[in-house]
Parts: C-alpha cells; sequence; structure tokens
C-alpha cells in the first residue's frame, strides 16, 4: 500500500513558530557562550591552567557555528544541534560534583534548551521552504 503523504502546516502556522524557535535559540546559543565565560573567568577551579586555553578550547566549536546561528542558517542550527551535546554532557558530569553542581544544571538546561529550539527550527524551516516551494498545496 502506499503511504499517504504528510500534510505540510499554513505558512501563517509556521511563521510565528520559526521567529519564536530562532530567537529562543539564538538567546541560549548566546547564553550558553556567556555561561562559558562567566564561569571559566570568576567561579571555575582551573588548578593552574590558563583561562584564555581553556576559553578557547570551549568557545571554539561554538565559535564556529556563530555566524551561522547569526544569519538564521538551517545548516547551522542542525549543526549545533549536534555541537551542544557535548555541553550537555559537560554539564551532566559537572553536575554530579557537589562544589559544581549549580554550574551543571544551569549547563544542562540552556543545552537542553538549546538543542530543542534549534532541532524545532530547522524542522520548522523546511516545512516553511518545502510550502514556500508550492508542496503541499
Amino acid at each position: 500500500m502506499a503511504k499517504k503523504p504528510k500534510v505540510l502546516p499554513t505558512l501563517d502556522w509556521l511563521a510565528p513558530r520559526l521567529r519564536l524557535t530562532r530567537a529562543l535559540a539564538l538567546a541560549c546559543f548566546c547564553g550558553l557562550i556567556a555561561l562559558l565565560v562567566v564561569n571559566d573567568v570568576w567561579f571555575a577551579d582551573l588548578h593552574g591552567a590558563r583561562v584564555a586555553v581553556i576559553l578557547a578550547i570551549e568557545l571554539v566549536p561554538l565559535l564556529l557555528l556563530l555566524p551561522g546561528m547569526l544569519i538564521g542558517s538551517a545548516r547551522a542550527h542542525a549543526w549545533t544541534c549536534f555541537v551542544v551535546n557535548l555541553y550537555f554532557i559537560k554539564g551532566v558530569l559537572a553536575a554530579f560534583d557537589p562544589a559544581r553542581a549549580l554550574f551543571g544544571w544551569i549547563e544542562v538546561l540552556v543545552s537542553l534548551a538549546l538543542f530543542i529550539s534549534a532541532l524545532l527550527f530547522v524542522r520548522w524551516r523546511f516545512q516553511f521552504e518545502r510550502r514556500m516551494a508550492g508542496e503541499g498545496r
């Protein structure tokens, strides 16, 4: 039996969701960068390591994605979903250390919010583009 094609949502339904998820993804992305900087500069016990080196290691993956995130590229949002898993894992590990538990749970929540909002943006962006191309009418 042939599968029945899924019906695409209307443009009126997709447009506000695209704006919201892009804004949330960008806010969480910038929040994650700010969280890492603030934690490493003021609170982290780096055991003698240079703050600049630790920040460079932590921020390079995010800074590579920054231009695409700023212009609203669906591909950059998709790659962010992959990269943010590293920060989620880092946050979970930190959450089980009593000295870093607060930072860990905040990092987990921010990275999870970034993952969900970026993933929804990518899904709805492709549906929006398919609908704009005339599919599903």
